[in-house]
């Protein structure tokens, strides 16, 4: 099995296998247009995602030290200590702790339902603490999440159009960072997944992982591509399509080596220990690091060769390699060889064969 993997990455490599990701190039960004439109008109139709208490404000209650679990006690008790109570969210964060979310609450309703939960968990009074959050202090979180990602925005353009010297590579990152988030975040509001903080803070976490394997690939299609306005081999096109078969087995083993962990606390830590917050933010990371891959392999990548073809001088490149390999002499060959551009080369044996049959 490991020289099965060792050969499929030697053939990448070599150019031996090659997978298609910028021949196939307008399928693959259509296709990447289409799952962003559709992402993004997923919490539209959904009406809107399911926000955590940090966002939408309300009151929340603890109860520690709970003997039993399940989670339809605390529904009960609430709805009979505060009828009126809306969006009621009963969870297992933990061992033998509970947590209850539910709308803004009185101050008579907030000191019925913690009575209510104490009796129905069979707690101390100690064990049973309350806090409310205000949707003041969720609109700040929010707003300052957008800040955030702005600045990461315009710093990523900057940073890589220095490092790169080009433009066109930053807003190529720029465009497989558009496909993570949007994706990520429509995936969530389909499955229902509850956006926390610490939700927010996975969605940032994601976009620095898509970035650095975006700036791999990238370096590696730049180390390619160099000197090959003067080349009469190979394409443009096909030296970006190399690059991006050669760091293949990179990107699929670098996202398994963070997905395994990530996933080891998501399916041991948030469900079998129960750990809410360690839930938000490795789920945030799991889907991410995974649409990423993709969004580097399958957006980035394509984007940034639709941008270069686009060129006189690549096109000018690509045609002289298409007459190199059909025997054409080119006009900038034709003061070196003496022979007319535009009419196929004479080897020195069919010249000779020529000769001699005369």
């Amino acid at each position: 099995m490991a020289n099965k993997l060792a050969q499929f990455g030697n053939d990448l490599h070599s150019g031996k296998k090659s997978y298609g990701f910028v021949p196939h190039r307008k399928r693959w960004l259509s296709l990447a247009l289409i799952v962003v439109l559709l992402a993004a008109m997923v919490p539209v139709f959904k009406g809107g995602f399911n926000l955590g208490i940090e966002f939408r404000g309300g009151s929340e209650f603890t109860v520690s030290s709970v003997a039993n679990e399940d989670v339809t006690i605390g529904q009960d008790a609430i709805s009979s200590a505060a009828p009126e109570a809306t969006d009621v969210r009963v969870t297992n964060i933990s061992s033998g702790t509970v947590r209850a979310q539910m709308s803004e609450l009185s101050d008579d309703e907030t000191l019925a339902v913690g009575d209510a939960l104490r009796a129905a968990y069979d707690v101390e009074s100690d064990d049973v603490t309350s806090s409310f959050v205000g949707p003041t202090w969720g609109a700040g979180v929010t707003k300052q999440a957008l800040i955030g990602l702005a600045w990461f925005v315009v710093l990523v353009m900057i940073g890589m159009a220095l490092y790169f010297r080009t433009w066109k590579m930053s807003l190529s990152a720029i465009a497989g960072l558009v496909f993570t988030i949007v994706t990520t975040v429509g995936l969530y509001a389909l499955v229902g997944f509850e956006i926390t903080p610490s939700a927010i803070i996975g969605f940032l976490t994601v976009l620095s992982y898509s970035l650095y394997d975006t700036v791999v690939v990238f370096d590696k299609i730049r180390e390619n591509t160099e000197g090959i306005e003067g080349r009469r081999d190979v394409t443009f096109g096909e030296q970006v399509n190399l690059a991006v078969n050669q760091t293949l087995v990179r990107s699929i083993n670098t996202s398994i080596v963070g997905i395994l962990p990530v996933g080891s606390i998501l399916f041991i830590g948030a469900l079998l220990l129960g750990a809410g917050t360690l839930k938000d933010l490795s789920l945030a990371l799991f889907v991410g690091i995974i649409v990423g891959t993709i969004g580097t392999l399958f957006v980035a990548a394509p984007a940034y060769a639709v941008l270069r073809l686009r060129e006189q001088s690549v096109k000018d490149q690509e045609r002289r390699v298409r007459d190199a390999r059909v025997g054409i002499v080119s006009e900038e060959e034709t003061a070196d060889t003496g022979q007319s551009p535009g009419i196929p080369a004479i080897t020195v044996r069919e010249f000779n064969f020529t000769t001699n049959n005369q």
